[in-house]
């Protein structure tokens, strides 16, 4: 890597580097390939190492630890590059750093990434929380914290942690709704993103919104 730059580093010697030591019977290499393929690459691992419920095999405290560490870079990073463009003119960025953020939560949670007159992002904020099946959403604190943060537009974004991102009857009509109150104080609603493991669902790519 230091005579020829990370960028010719494979995958898996990229973890290798940050896993330093192997388990028994697989050296550190073998392991990152077993990682990588268990998890379905480096974004499905980055997606499940927050996620207490899918531990990784031999990955303990101090390698998990800095695995997150990587991934909390991953999104500032991400939150950086967002602040300083206009956001949707990489829809696909938007959708992978709203993944990194809420893909690995067990239950299903709401968020919205407010934007300013430039459409850059302003910051992302989880407002509500629900059970796996879904969220008590009150457009009344939608408004609320657009006007909060100055928003001219705002993403809205959610997650299933059933796995399928497909938009349901009430994802759409919640959709509507919300739309219709922003607009009441000049408000735009870019997108609403549904995010899963390894998957994402743009209601303005697919022309629903």
């Amino acid at each position: 890597m230091l005579s020829r730059g990370p960028s010719a580093l494979s995958d898996s010697e990229l973890l290798a580097l940050l896993l330093r030591t192997g388990v028994a019977g697989r050296n550190v290499l073998q392991w990152s390939q077993d990682i990588l393929l268990a998890s379905g690459g480096l974004a499905g691992l980055l997606l499940q190492v927050p996620n207490p419920d899918r531990p990784i095999k031999g990955l303990g405290p101090a390698k998990q630890t800095e695995l997150l560490a990587v991934m909390e870079l991953a999104k500032r990073a991400m939150a950086q590059q967002l602040q300083g463009r206009e956001v949707m003119q990489n829809a696909a960025h938007v959708q992978f750093y709203l993944q990194l953020n809420l893909a690995h939560i067990a239950h299903e949670v709401f968020a919205m990434l407010f934007l300013d007159a430039q459409h850059k992002l302003v910051c992302m904020e989880t407002l509500f929380r629900g059970t796996l099946s879904q969220t008590s959403v009150y457009p009344r604190e939608v408004v609320l914290r657009a006007l909060h943060h100055h928003s001219a537009a705002v993403v809205l974004a959610h997650n299933h942690p059933s796995g399928s991102v497909h938009p349901s009857a009430a994802d759409l009509h919640l959709t509507h709704n919300l739309k219709s109150a922003l607009a009441l104080v000049d408000v735009r609603v870019l997108d609403h993103v549904i995010v899963g493991p390894g998957q994402a669902f743009s209601m303005a790519a697919e022309g629903v919104l």
